[in-house]
């Protein structure tokens, strides 16, 4: 299918590995010229070196107003940035919601929701400028199916989730489509950490950490399986197209049923 972006420019953050590198591949398939930016930049570099010569890097800690800024300059000198993938993002310690300290309260509000904010202030302002561009969070089913030990990043994401809602209206009408992505139990480093974690927690093998974690904790996933970052793309890829021209505010689930309700 023609996603109708070819000469499109996108910054994707965590685009080394996980969900960001998977959304990329696409992207750079549909002939959108790419910016990858995440922590490490030897990953970095190993990422883009895969997808191709003409894609470029820009190692960043995205908590940083300082060095978004820097990033934020670059791609002006550049041309500006047509299409805003905001994959980044931590899992964030897990326990008692009020044994959690306020310094992680912190942290991963800073990873997960204001660099998202800090990124849109930096980037939507120019796409309405030329009319047209679109942003694509990835938030989490935790964002509308709260799970009690994971206070610190339930949180961060259903902020995220209503931040884009609201900003997607404010912008469609110049041009600039704004919706999420909401995947889970998606195999990525998170993911694997979280299972490692549980893994050893319980002295189990992984694969045992996983199935009992899927039995225990996400009984909606009738799938029964933990889902593959190149299943989840294809929806990024699709929002972040000329073709989704009439899609704007929009929470797409890609989560194999484990969120139980009907509603967003």
């Amino acid at each position: 299918m023609d996603l109708q972006i070819k000469g499109k420019t996108a910054l994707i953050t965590g685009g080394s590995g996980g969900l960001g590198f998977a959304a990329a591949r696409l992207l750079h398939a549909e002939g959108v010229s790419l910016t990858l930016t995440d922590l490490d930049a030897d990953a970095l570099e190993r990422a883009a070196s895969e997808l191709g010569d003409d894609v470029a890097t820009h190692a960043a800690d995205l908590t940083d107003t300082a060095q978004i800024g820097a990033l934020a300059d670059k791609l002006r000198e550049a041309g500006g940035c047509d299409i805003l993938v905001h994959a980044a993002g931590v899992t964030g310690e897990k326990g008692d919601p009020l044994e959690m300290t306020d310094e992680e309260y912190h942290r991963v509000w800073e990873t997960n929701f204001l660099s998202a904010v800090r990124l849109a202030r930096a980037m939507v302002p120019q796409m309405a400028e030329k009319g047209w561009g679109r942003m694509v969070c990835v938030t989490s089913e935790n964002a509308v199916q709260p799970y009690v030990e994971e206070a610190v990043y339930n949180t961060a994401k259903a902020a995220l989730l209503n931040f884009t809602k609201g900003l997607a209206q404010a912008y469609a009408g110049k041009g600039v489509l704004i919706n999420t992505v909401s995947p889970a139990f998606i195999e990525t480093p998170m993911t694997d950490g979280m299972m490692e974690k549980r893994a050893e927690q319980l002295g189990v093998s992984r694969d045992e950490a996983i199935e009992s974690f899927l039995k225990e904790e996400r009984p909606f996933l009738k799938i029964g399986r933990r889902g593959r970052a190149d299943e989840v793309a294809p929806a990024i890829a699709l929002l972040c197209s000329s073709i989704a021209s009439f899609t704007s505010g929009s929470a797409w689930r890609v989560d194999g049923g484990a969120v139980g309700a009907m509603n967003t």
